[in-house]
C-alpha cells in the first residue's frame, strides 16, 4: 500500500517488527517506496531522552530527524516538503496522558490541511484493550497531555483505533489508513502476544510499571516522586514529607482490590527529590484483573491528604488526573471509593463513543 508513495515515518525504538528489524529500515530498503524524513515523538528516535528532543540526523539512512518534542510539536511545512505520506509506528502505553496519543493526532491535523495520507501500523494496548477507568477531562486541561475532553484516562483502544475516533470524532478529515494486527484481542495483556517488551520510554521499563501507570502517573504533576531516578519508576512513590509506614498501614486497611503497600526509603539519582532521601510506600500488583489503577491513585492522593494536609500539594496534580472538581473531593475527605465510582457516567459514555471505531 506504499508502493510509489514518498513517505515520512513518525517512529522510535518501538517501531519493530517480530523480527527486531527497524520500521526505518525495513521502510528505507523497501522496493518502491521513497523514505524522505524521520520524525521522533518525546524521549527521541532511539526512546532514551527525558527532555525537551533536538532534530538530528539518521546515522544509518543520513535522513533527517525532525523532532516533534521541541520548537514545535506538529509538523510544519518545512518537514513535510516532498511527502505525500505519513506513517506511524509507535507502541502506546493505554494511558490519556502518555503523548505519543497527541503527537498522532496532532499529525492528523496536519495531514488533513494538506491532503497528505496517513497510514497507521497498529501496535497492542499494552493494559489490554477492554478496561476504561478514570473521570473525563476538564475543558481548560486539554492540550499535550489530553487530547480530547471525553477520553479517560485508561482508554482502553490501540493508537490506530483512537486515530480513527479523533479522525471522525473532531472532525479532522485525514486520510488516513490503519494496518490492523492479526491475532490480537481486546482482552489481551502485553505478555499474551508474545512480543518482546521494548521500554515505550525510559521509565516505563516493564508490564506491571504499565499496569499501575494511569493512576500513579496521574498525581505526579503534584510534590511526589513517583520513582523515576530510580530502578523502579511507577512502582513506589514518595516525598521528603511523608511517613512511610503511616502511609502503607493507611493504604492497606483500605483493603484496594489488586494491590497491596509496604514501605520505602528511595533516594532518586535524577528528576524530583533528585539525592533527597524520600519515605514512601511500594505498590504491589497482586491481580492485574482485580486492580483499578486510577482509584489506586485516588486513594493514595486521599490518604496522603489525610495523614499529611497542606503539606501534599494535590492541586499540582490537576493537569494529568484532569478533574479539579474531583480533586477537590479528594481534599474535602471523601470516600475514594465513592469518587472512582462516580466516574460511570462518563467511562459508559466513552464506550458508546468508541464503540463504532473498535477493530478488534
Amino acid at each position: 500500500s506504499l508502493k510509489g508513495r514518498r513517505v515520512g515515518l513518525i517512529t522510535n525504538h518501538t517501531g519493530l517488527s517480530r523480527t527486531g528489524a527497524t520500521a526505518i529500515d525495513l521502510l528505507h530498503k523497501a522496493p518502491g517506496v521513497t523514505l524522505v524524513a524521520l520524525f521522533s515523538p518525546e524521549h527521541g528516535i532511539r526512546g532514551i531522552l527525558d527532555a525537551t528532543v533536538p532534530s538530528s540526523v539518521d546515522e544509518t539512512t543520513d535522513l533527517p530527524i525532525h523532532s516533534l518534542y521541541g520548537e514545535t510539536r506538529r509538523p510544519t511545512d518545512a518537514m513535510l516538503r516532498g511527502i505525500d505520506t505519513l506513517v506511524i509506528d509507535l507502541q502506546d502505553i493505554g494511558a490519556r496522558f502518555y503523548t505519543y496519543t497527541t503527537t498522532m493526532a496532532y499529525v492528523l491535523e496536519e495531514a488533513a490541511k494538506r491532503q497528505l495520507r496517513v497510514v497507521i501500523l497498529d501496535r497492542p494496548n499494552p493494559i489490554n484493550g477492554f478496561a476504561i477507568e478514570g473521570p473525563a477531562l476538564d475543558q481548560e486541561e486539554i492540550g499535550f497531555t489530553g487530547y480530547m475532553r471525553e477520553m479517560p484516562i485508561r482508554h482502553g483502544m490501540t493508537l490506530g483505533e483512537l486515530a480513527r475516533l479523533f479522525n471522525a470524532e473532531r472532525k479532522i478529515g485525514a486520510d488516513l489508513q490503519v494496518v490492523a494486527m492479526r491475532g490480537w484481542r481486546r482482552e489481551a495483556w502485553y505478555d499474551a502476544t508474545r512480543l518482546t517488551w521494548v521500554n515505550p520510554s525510559p521509565n516505563m521499563r516493564n508490564l506491571i510499571q504499565a499496569t499501575v501507570y494511569p493512576g500513579i502517573g496521574a498525581f505526579e504533576g503534584a510534590n511526589l516522586s513517583v520513582g523515576r531516578g530510580t530502578d523502579t519508576p511507577f512502582e513506589q512513590i514518595g516525598a521528603p514529607w511523608i511517613d512511610g509506614p503511616a502511609l502503607a498501614d493507611a493504604l492497606n486497611a483500605r483493603r484496594i482490590p489488586g494491590v497491596s503497600f509496604y514501605p520505602v526509603r528511595f533516594t532518586p539519582v535524577s528528576s524530583k527529590f533528585a539525592k533527597e532521601e524520600c519515605q514512601g510506600v511500594f505498590i504491589m500488583v497482586l491481580d492485574r484483573a482485580a486492580i483499578r489503577p486510577v482509584r489506586v491513585g485516588v486513594e493514595i492522593a486521599a490518604a496522603l491528604t489525610k495523614l499529611h494536609g497542606a503539606a501534599f500539594e494535590i492541586d499540582r496534580a490537576a493537569r494529568l488526573f484532569g478533574s479539579r472538581r474531583d480533586l477537590g473531593r479528594i481534599k474535602a475527605g471523601e470516600d475514594p471509593a465513592r469518587i472512582a465510582a462516580g466516574w460511570a457516567g462518563a467511562e459508559a459514555r466513552w464506550r458508546r463513543i468508541r464503540a463504532k471505531y473498535l477493530l478488534y
